[in-house]
């Protein structure tokens, strides 16, 4: 057996038979040694699992002879994430992770992290590729025969011996602990702030093959256009577009700190090397979030990230001078300003929109620079960022000297950018459809999407049942409390995940019901502790008390999103109202597209899912009604599980 050290990620790691034949207090100890901090609750549940845990194990040798060399794995801490499966079992051809309650029944909470530990193993442990990892919770019943729930298998202590032999694959070879303990084995997809950290202090980000194959190819082509840009002294404007949580945050955060634009930089010939790049955002709480992620952790992050309206305020000015980077990158692009919108925001008479300035003042810059401008689907949320693409183009159009750009994007641009007096290359790569921020599972956007656009209910049903049983949750409940209660429970102890409630600013019912998403109360949010804060931290998103809405949570993401459902898109008639919404200063082209965006973000926050809460109140009961009609699974509570 190898005992617990600093450099281990377990508290016990042996074969079958010598865990079984262990002294149990000799394995607590082990345990406790690997967590110091461990509760009073957690020792004594350690002291009455333990044995029967070893009984079984006794049993399982008992059907079958090969067990004894299985591996039994207790608190297998995930590397980067540190959240502990409470048992791990690698058998012949499939893993099980074993969740252990000392309750009688299954709760949705208990289900959903059982599922969530062998779903993250699948996707991204190196040893569990092509392998089977089946999520067990163990619970306090009095029924032995297993049953499955959720793609959850539960059952009692005494049945667990019988179902490992059943799931076990015959013939085939047994997972190798050393294979599965490797440092490097686990390598899940990074949060932005934590891809932000890693490439910030110069850290590989973990290769995880189907991100990479969707992101990897607008990569490449970038880079290479980069490259060319210096090779020619050209400029040129790249459009990269994509669903949200398709991971074009990520590959502007990639471009931003690569290694090889330090080499294409021009001496300016002051002495001082020229900054290579820069990462610009329009989203307030997007740069406030990362730069407080990058100061916390000893960096630099003000010159990392940037807010686009200093940016322009900048270098827009009479006799300004070129801005130092070659490459620039602007996130949410589509969310960029207008002409009024400028001059609001600037104090000036109207002039240019953001795009108009940028390219203006892209042009100063010496020999050459590529602008990245990074266009999400449908996020649009305020006045005077509701031109699009199209603003960009008509940018182009109004530029003097077009002739000297070169402007790439999607094939589906090519008619909004017709008529340019530009060089134009159209490429499907640079259009980003996999989403890859919701743990790889697809459809989420389609299905957010057609519950928006009120498509047919049965379609959406569909979808929706396709993504639960691909452990995406879209959870639905009438209590507060107890969706306040399945966050907590479902991510107990994992001291990295983010859960928090979220609601839109134009709703002006919901303080009623104790969701407090006020102007006054949430203008005082510090969202870089709200997102970044430990779990324990007064600040942190995670005590639940604090609202955030659509205007801080835009471009960021949590594990899991509780999303309060507003009085300013209510289901009526068939149909959506914004009837109740609050009122909007200045106008709307179109102020219906504007809400179902506020809750297109609202909805594609969570990475394992959403629990929305319909407050429990007749002006509510027709959009309950509508979610659960279109497959959004009502929170079970309690021993309803």
């Amino acid at each position: 057996m190898n005992h617990s050290s600093l450099y281990d990620r377990y508290g016990w790691q042996s074969d079958l038979d010598t865990f079984s034949q262990s002294v149990p207090r000799v394995v607590r100890i082990r345990l406790n040694e690997f967590v110091p901090d461990a509760s009073i609750e957690q020792i004594r549940a350690w002291d009455q699992s333990i044995p029967w845990l070893q009984r079984e194990c006794r049993e399982l040798t008992a059907l079958d002879s090969a067990a004894g060399e299985y591996t039994a794995i207790l608190e297998y801490e995930l590397p980067r994430d540190f959240r502990r499966p409470d048992v791990i079992i690698l058998e012949r051809g499939c893993v099980a992770v074993l969740e252990l309650k000392g309750r009688p029944y299954a709760s949705q909470a208990a289900i959903d992290q059982a599922l969530g530990y062998a779903r993250d193993l699948a996707a991204y442990h190196a040893a569990c590729a092509g392998c089977p990892v089946t999520p067990v919770l163990l619970i306090r019943t009095n029924n032995p025969k297993p049953v499955i729930q959720d793609g959850v298998y539960i059952v009692a202590p005494e049945g667990l011996a019988t179902l490992l032999e059943e799931i076990s694959k015959k013939g085939q070879p047994t997972v190798s602990p050393e294979e599965f303990l490797a440092l490097d084995a686990y390598a899940p997809l990074p949060s932005i702030v934590q891809a932000a950290r890693e490439l910030f202090n110069k850290r590989p980000l973990p290769m995880i093959k189907r991100a990479r194959a969707a992101t990897d190819p607008a990569l490449q082509y970038i880079t290479s256009v980069a490259h060319e840009a210096a090779r020619t002294r050209t400029r040129h404007l790249v459009l990269l577009s994509g669903i949200p949580g398709s991971g074009k945050t990520l590959v502007g955060l990639q471009l931003v700190h690569a290694g090889w634009i330090d080499d294409l930089a021009v001496d300016r010939g002051s002495g001082k090397p020229a900054a290579p790049a820069v990462y610009l955002s329009g989203n307030g709480p997007l740069v406030e979030v990362l730069q407080h992620a990058l100061r916390e952790g000893g960096g630099g992050g003000k010159t990392f990230v940037q807010a686009i309206k200093n940016y322009v305020a900048t270098f827009s000015r009479p006799r300004a001078p070129a801005p130092p980077e070659h490459l620039i990158v602007f996130d949410e692009a589509q969310r960029a300003h207008d002409a009024e919108r400028v001059a609001t925001v600037h104090g000036r008479e109207v002039g240019k929109s953001e795009p108009q300035h940028l390219l203006e003042f892209c042009g100063r810059i010496p020999e050459w620079c590529v602008l990245i401008a990074l266009i999400g689907d449908g996020q649009a949320i305020h006045i005077g960022e509701e031109g699009g693409a199209a603003l960009w183009a008509d940018a182009i159009r109004s530029l003097p000297g077009g002739d000297q750009w070169v402007v790439h994007g999607a094939p589906a641009f090519a008619p909004t950018f017709s008529g340019i007096n530009t060089a134009s290359r159209w490429d499907e790569v640079l259009s980003l459809d996999t989403e890859i921020r919701f743990h790889l599972t697809p459809k989420i956007h389609e299905f957010v999407g057609g519950l928006l656009d009120g498509e047919n209910v049965e379609h959406l049903a569909r979808i929706s049942s396709e993504l639960y049983a691909n452990a995406h949750r879209f959870l639905v409940t009438r209590n507060l409390d107890a969706a306040c209660s399945y966050l907590r429970e479902r991510y107990a102890n994992a001291r990295e995940a983010r859960f928090g409630l979220l609601a839109s600013s134009k709703d002006k019912w919901l303080p009623e019901f104790g969701v407090d998403n006020s102007f006054q109360t949430t203008k005082r949010l510090r969202v870089g502790p709200w997102y970044n804060a430990a779990p324990t931290d007064p600040g942190s998103c995670c005590q639940l008390e604090t609202v955030a809405t659509e205007f801080s949570s835009q471009g960021l993401e949590l594990d899991c999103a509780l999303v309060a459902w507003g009085s300013d898109l209510l289901w009526t008639e068939g149909g959506w109202s914004i009837a109740n919404s609050r009122g909007t200063r200045g106008a709307l082209r179109d102020p219906m597209a504007l809400r179902k965006n506020v809750y297109r973000v609202l909805l594609t926050r969570g990475r394992d899912g959403t629990v929305i809460f319909v407050p429990p109140d007749a002006r509510f009961d027709s959009t309950f009604l509508h979610l659960c009609e279109v497959g959004v699974t009502e929170l079970r509570s309690g021993e309803e599980g």
